[in-house]
């Protein structure tokens, strides 16, 4: 078994955890009216992104996330909260530094032990769920279940239906896919995105990724017989028509989106091996991305 394997199916575990350590954390975290930006680097983004349309969309507060690289500095938050799984991503150590003497800032880390302990104002740190693997799994989603806990928005099913998504097989011929969409709506569009990103990540594999809605608008054009298109969520009525009228293989989300990643955290690992990939080790990538200065 990968390190990758190992860590996805550990899941249901370390989301039970952060979710019974989410009172913990709270006076860190961001609260009800406050302005708040989320920020992050790749996987951590996708999840910021998550996690910022869920707390607006829940009225806790205006909420916005970024690539840590592209924060716009001419803003004001009340707080600022960083996602970094190691503590040592460079985009991410250069803006908490630089916003520090402003804005209060707490990281979300599976490692204190590292620069962000300095960087960041205040830690909630989740070292149960660090990983080996380059690739994120159980670090992100456990991370994005710790914020939909004090949100009060994370739901019982969530924690059965990952347990679910671990033991059924997957959909038949979806492994033999050429290429693969996922979709998403409101907080689901972040996760669509980070489907996308593990299948490229973990297997090489030609995966994109839309709002739902977005999808007529173009890029249903490469759907065709060999393609799958996986929505993470409640689809647009009519799309799964529309889909498999072009001979495409459609995938409707049936559990809780957090759990419907974990589908698809298990499909990179599978069309990884179909590959001879191994998912641990993904070309040209680093558990962090630490520059030079």
């Amino acid at each position: 078994m990968t390190h990758v394997e190992d860590e996805l199916t550990s899941q249901p575990d370390c989301w039970e955890r952060a979710a019974a350590e989410a009172p913990r954390h709270a006076k860190v975290l961001p609260a009800p009216g406050e302005r708040v930006a989320l920020v992050g680097c790749g996987t951590s983004y996708f999840m910021a992104r998550a996690a910022a349309a869920l707390r607006e969309g829940a009225g806790q507060g205006e909420t916005d996330a970024f690539a840590a690289s592209e924060f716009p500095h001419g803003r004001r938050y009340d707080r600022i909260v960083a996602l970094t799984r190691s503590g040592t991503t460079t985009e991410v150590l250069d803006l908490l530094h630089r916003v520090k003497d402003r804005t209060p800032t707490t990281a979300i880390t599976a490692d204190p032990d590292t620069p962000v302990r300095t960087a960041a104002g205040a830690l909630a740190v989740l070292d149960f769920a660090d990983e080996r693997s380059v690739v994120q799994t159980r670090f992100a989603t456990t991370a994005l279940t710790l914020l939909r806990a004090h949100l009060g928005l994370h739901p019982g099913t969530a924690v059965t239906d990952a347990r679910t998504a671990l033991a059924q097989p997957l959909p038949q011929g979806l492994p033999e896919c050429g290429q693969f969409t996922f979709l998403g709506r409101g907080w689901t569009v972040g996760l669509a995105e980070e489907a996308g990103l593990k299948m490229r990540e973990a297997a090489l594999a030609w995966a994109e990724s839309y709002p739902a809605m977005e999808y007529r608008h173009g890029p249903i054009s490469v759907s065709t017989t060999g393609t799958a298109t996986w929505m993470l969520g409640d689809a647009p009525d009519g799309l799964a028509r529309q889909v498999r009228e072009t001979g495409a293989l459609w995938i409707a989300g049936h559990l809780d989106p957090l759990a419907e990643l974990v589908r698809v955290q298990r499909l990179a690992v599978a069309v990884a091996a179909s590959r001879g990939l191994d998912p641990d080790r993904p070309r040209h990538l680093t558990r962090s991305v630490i520059l030079a200065p």
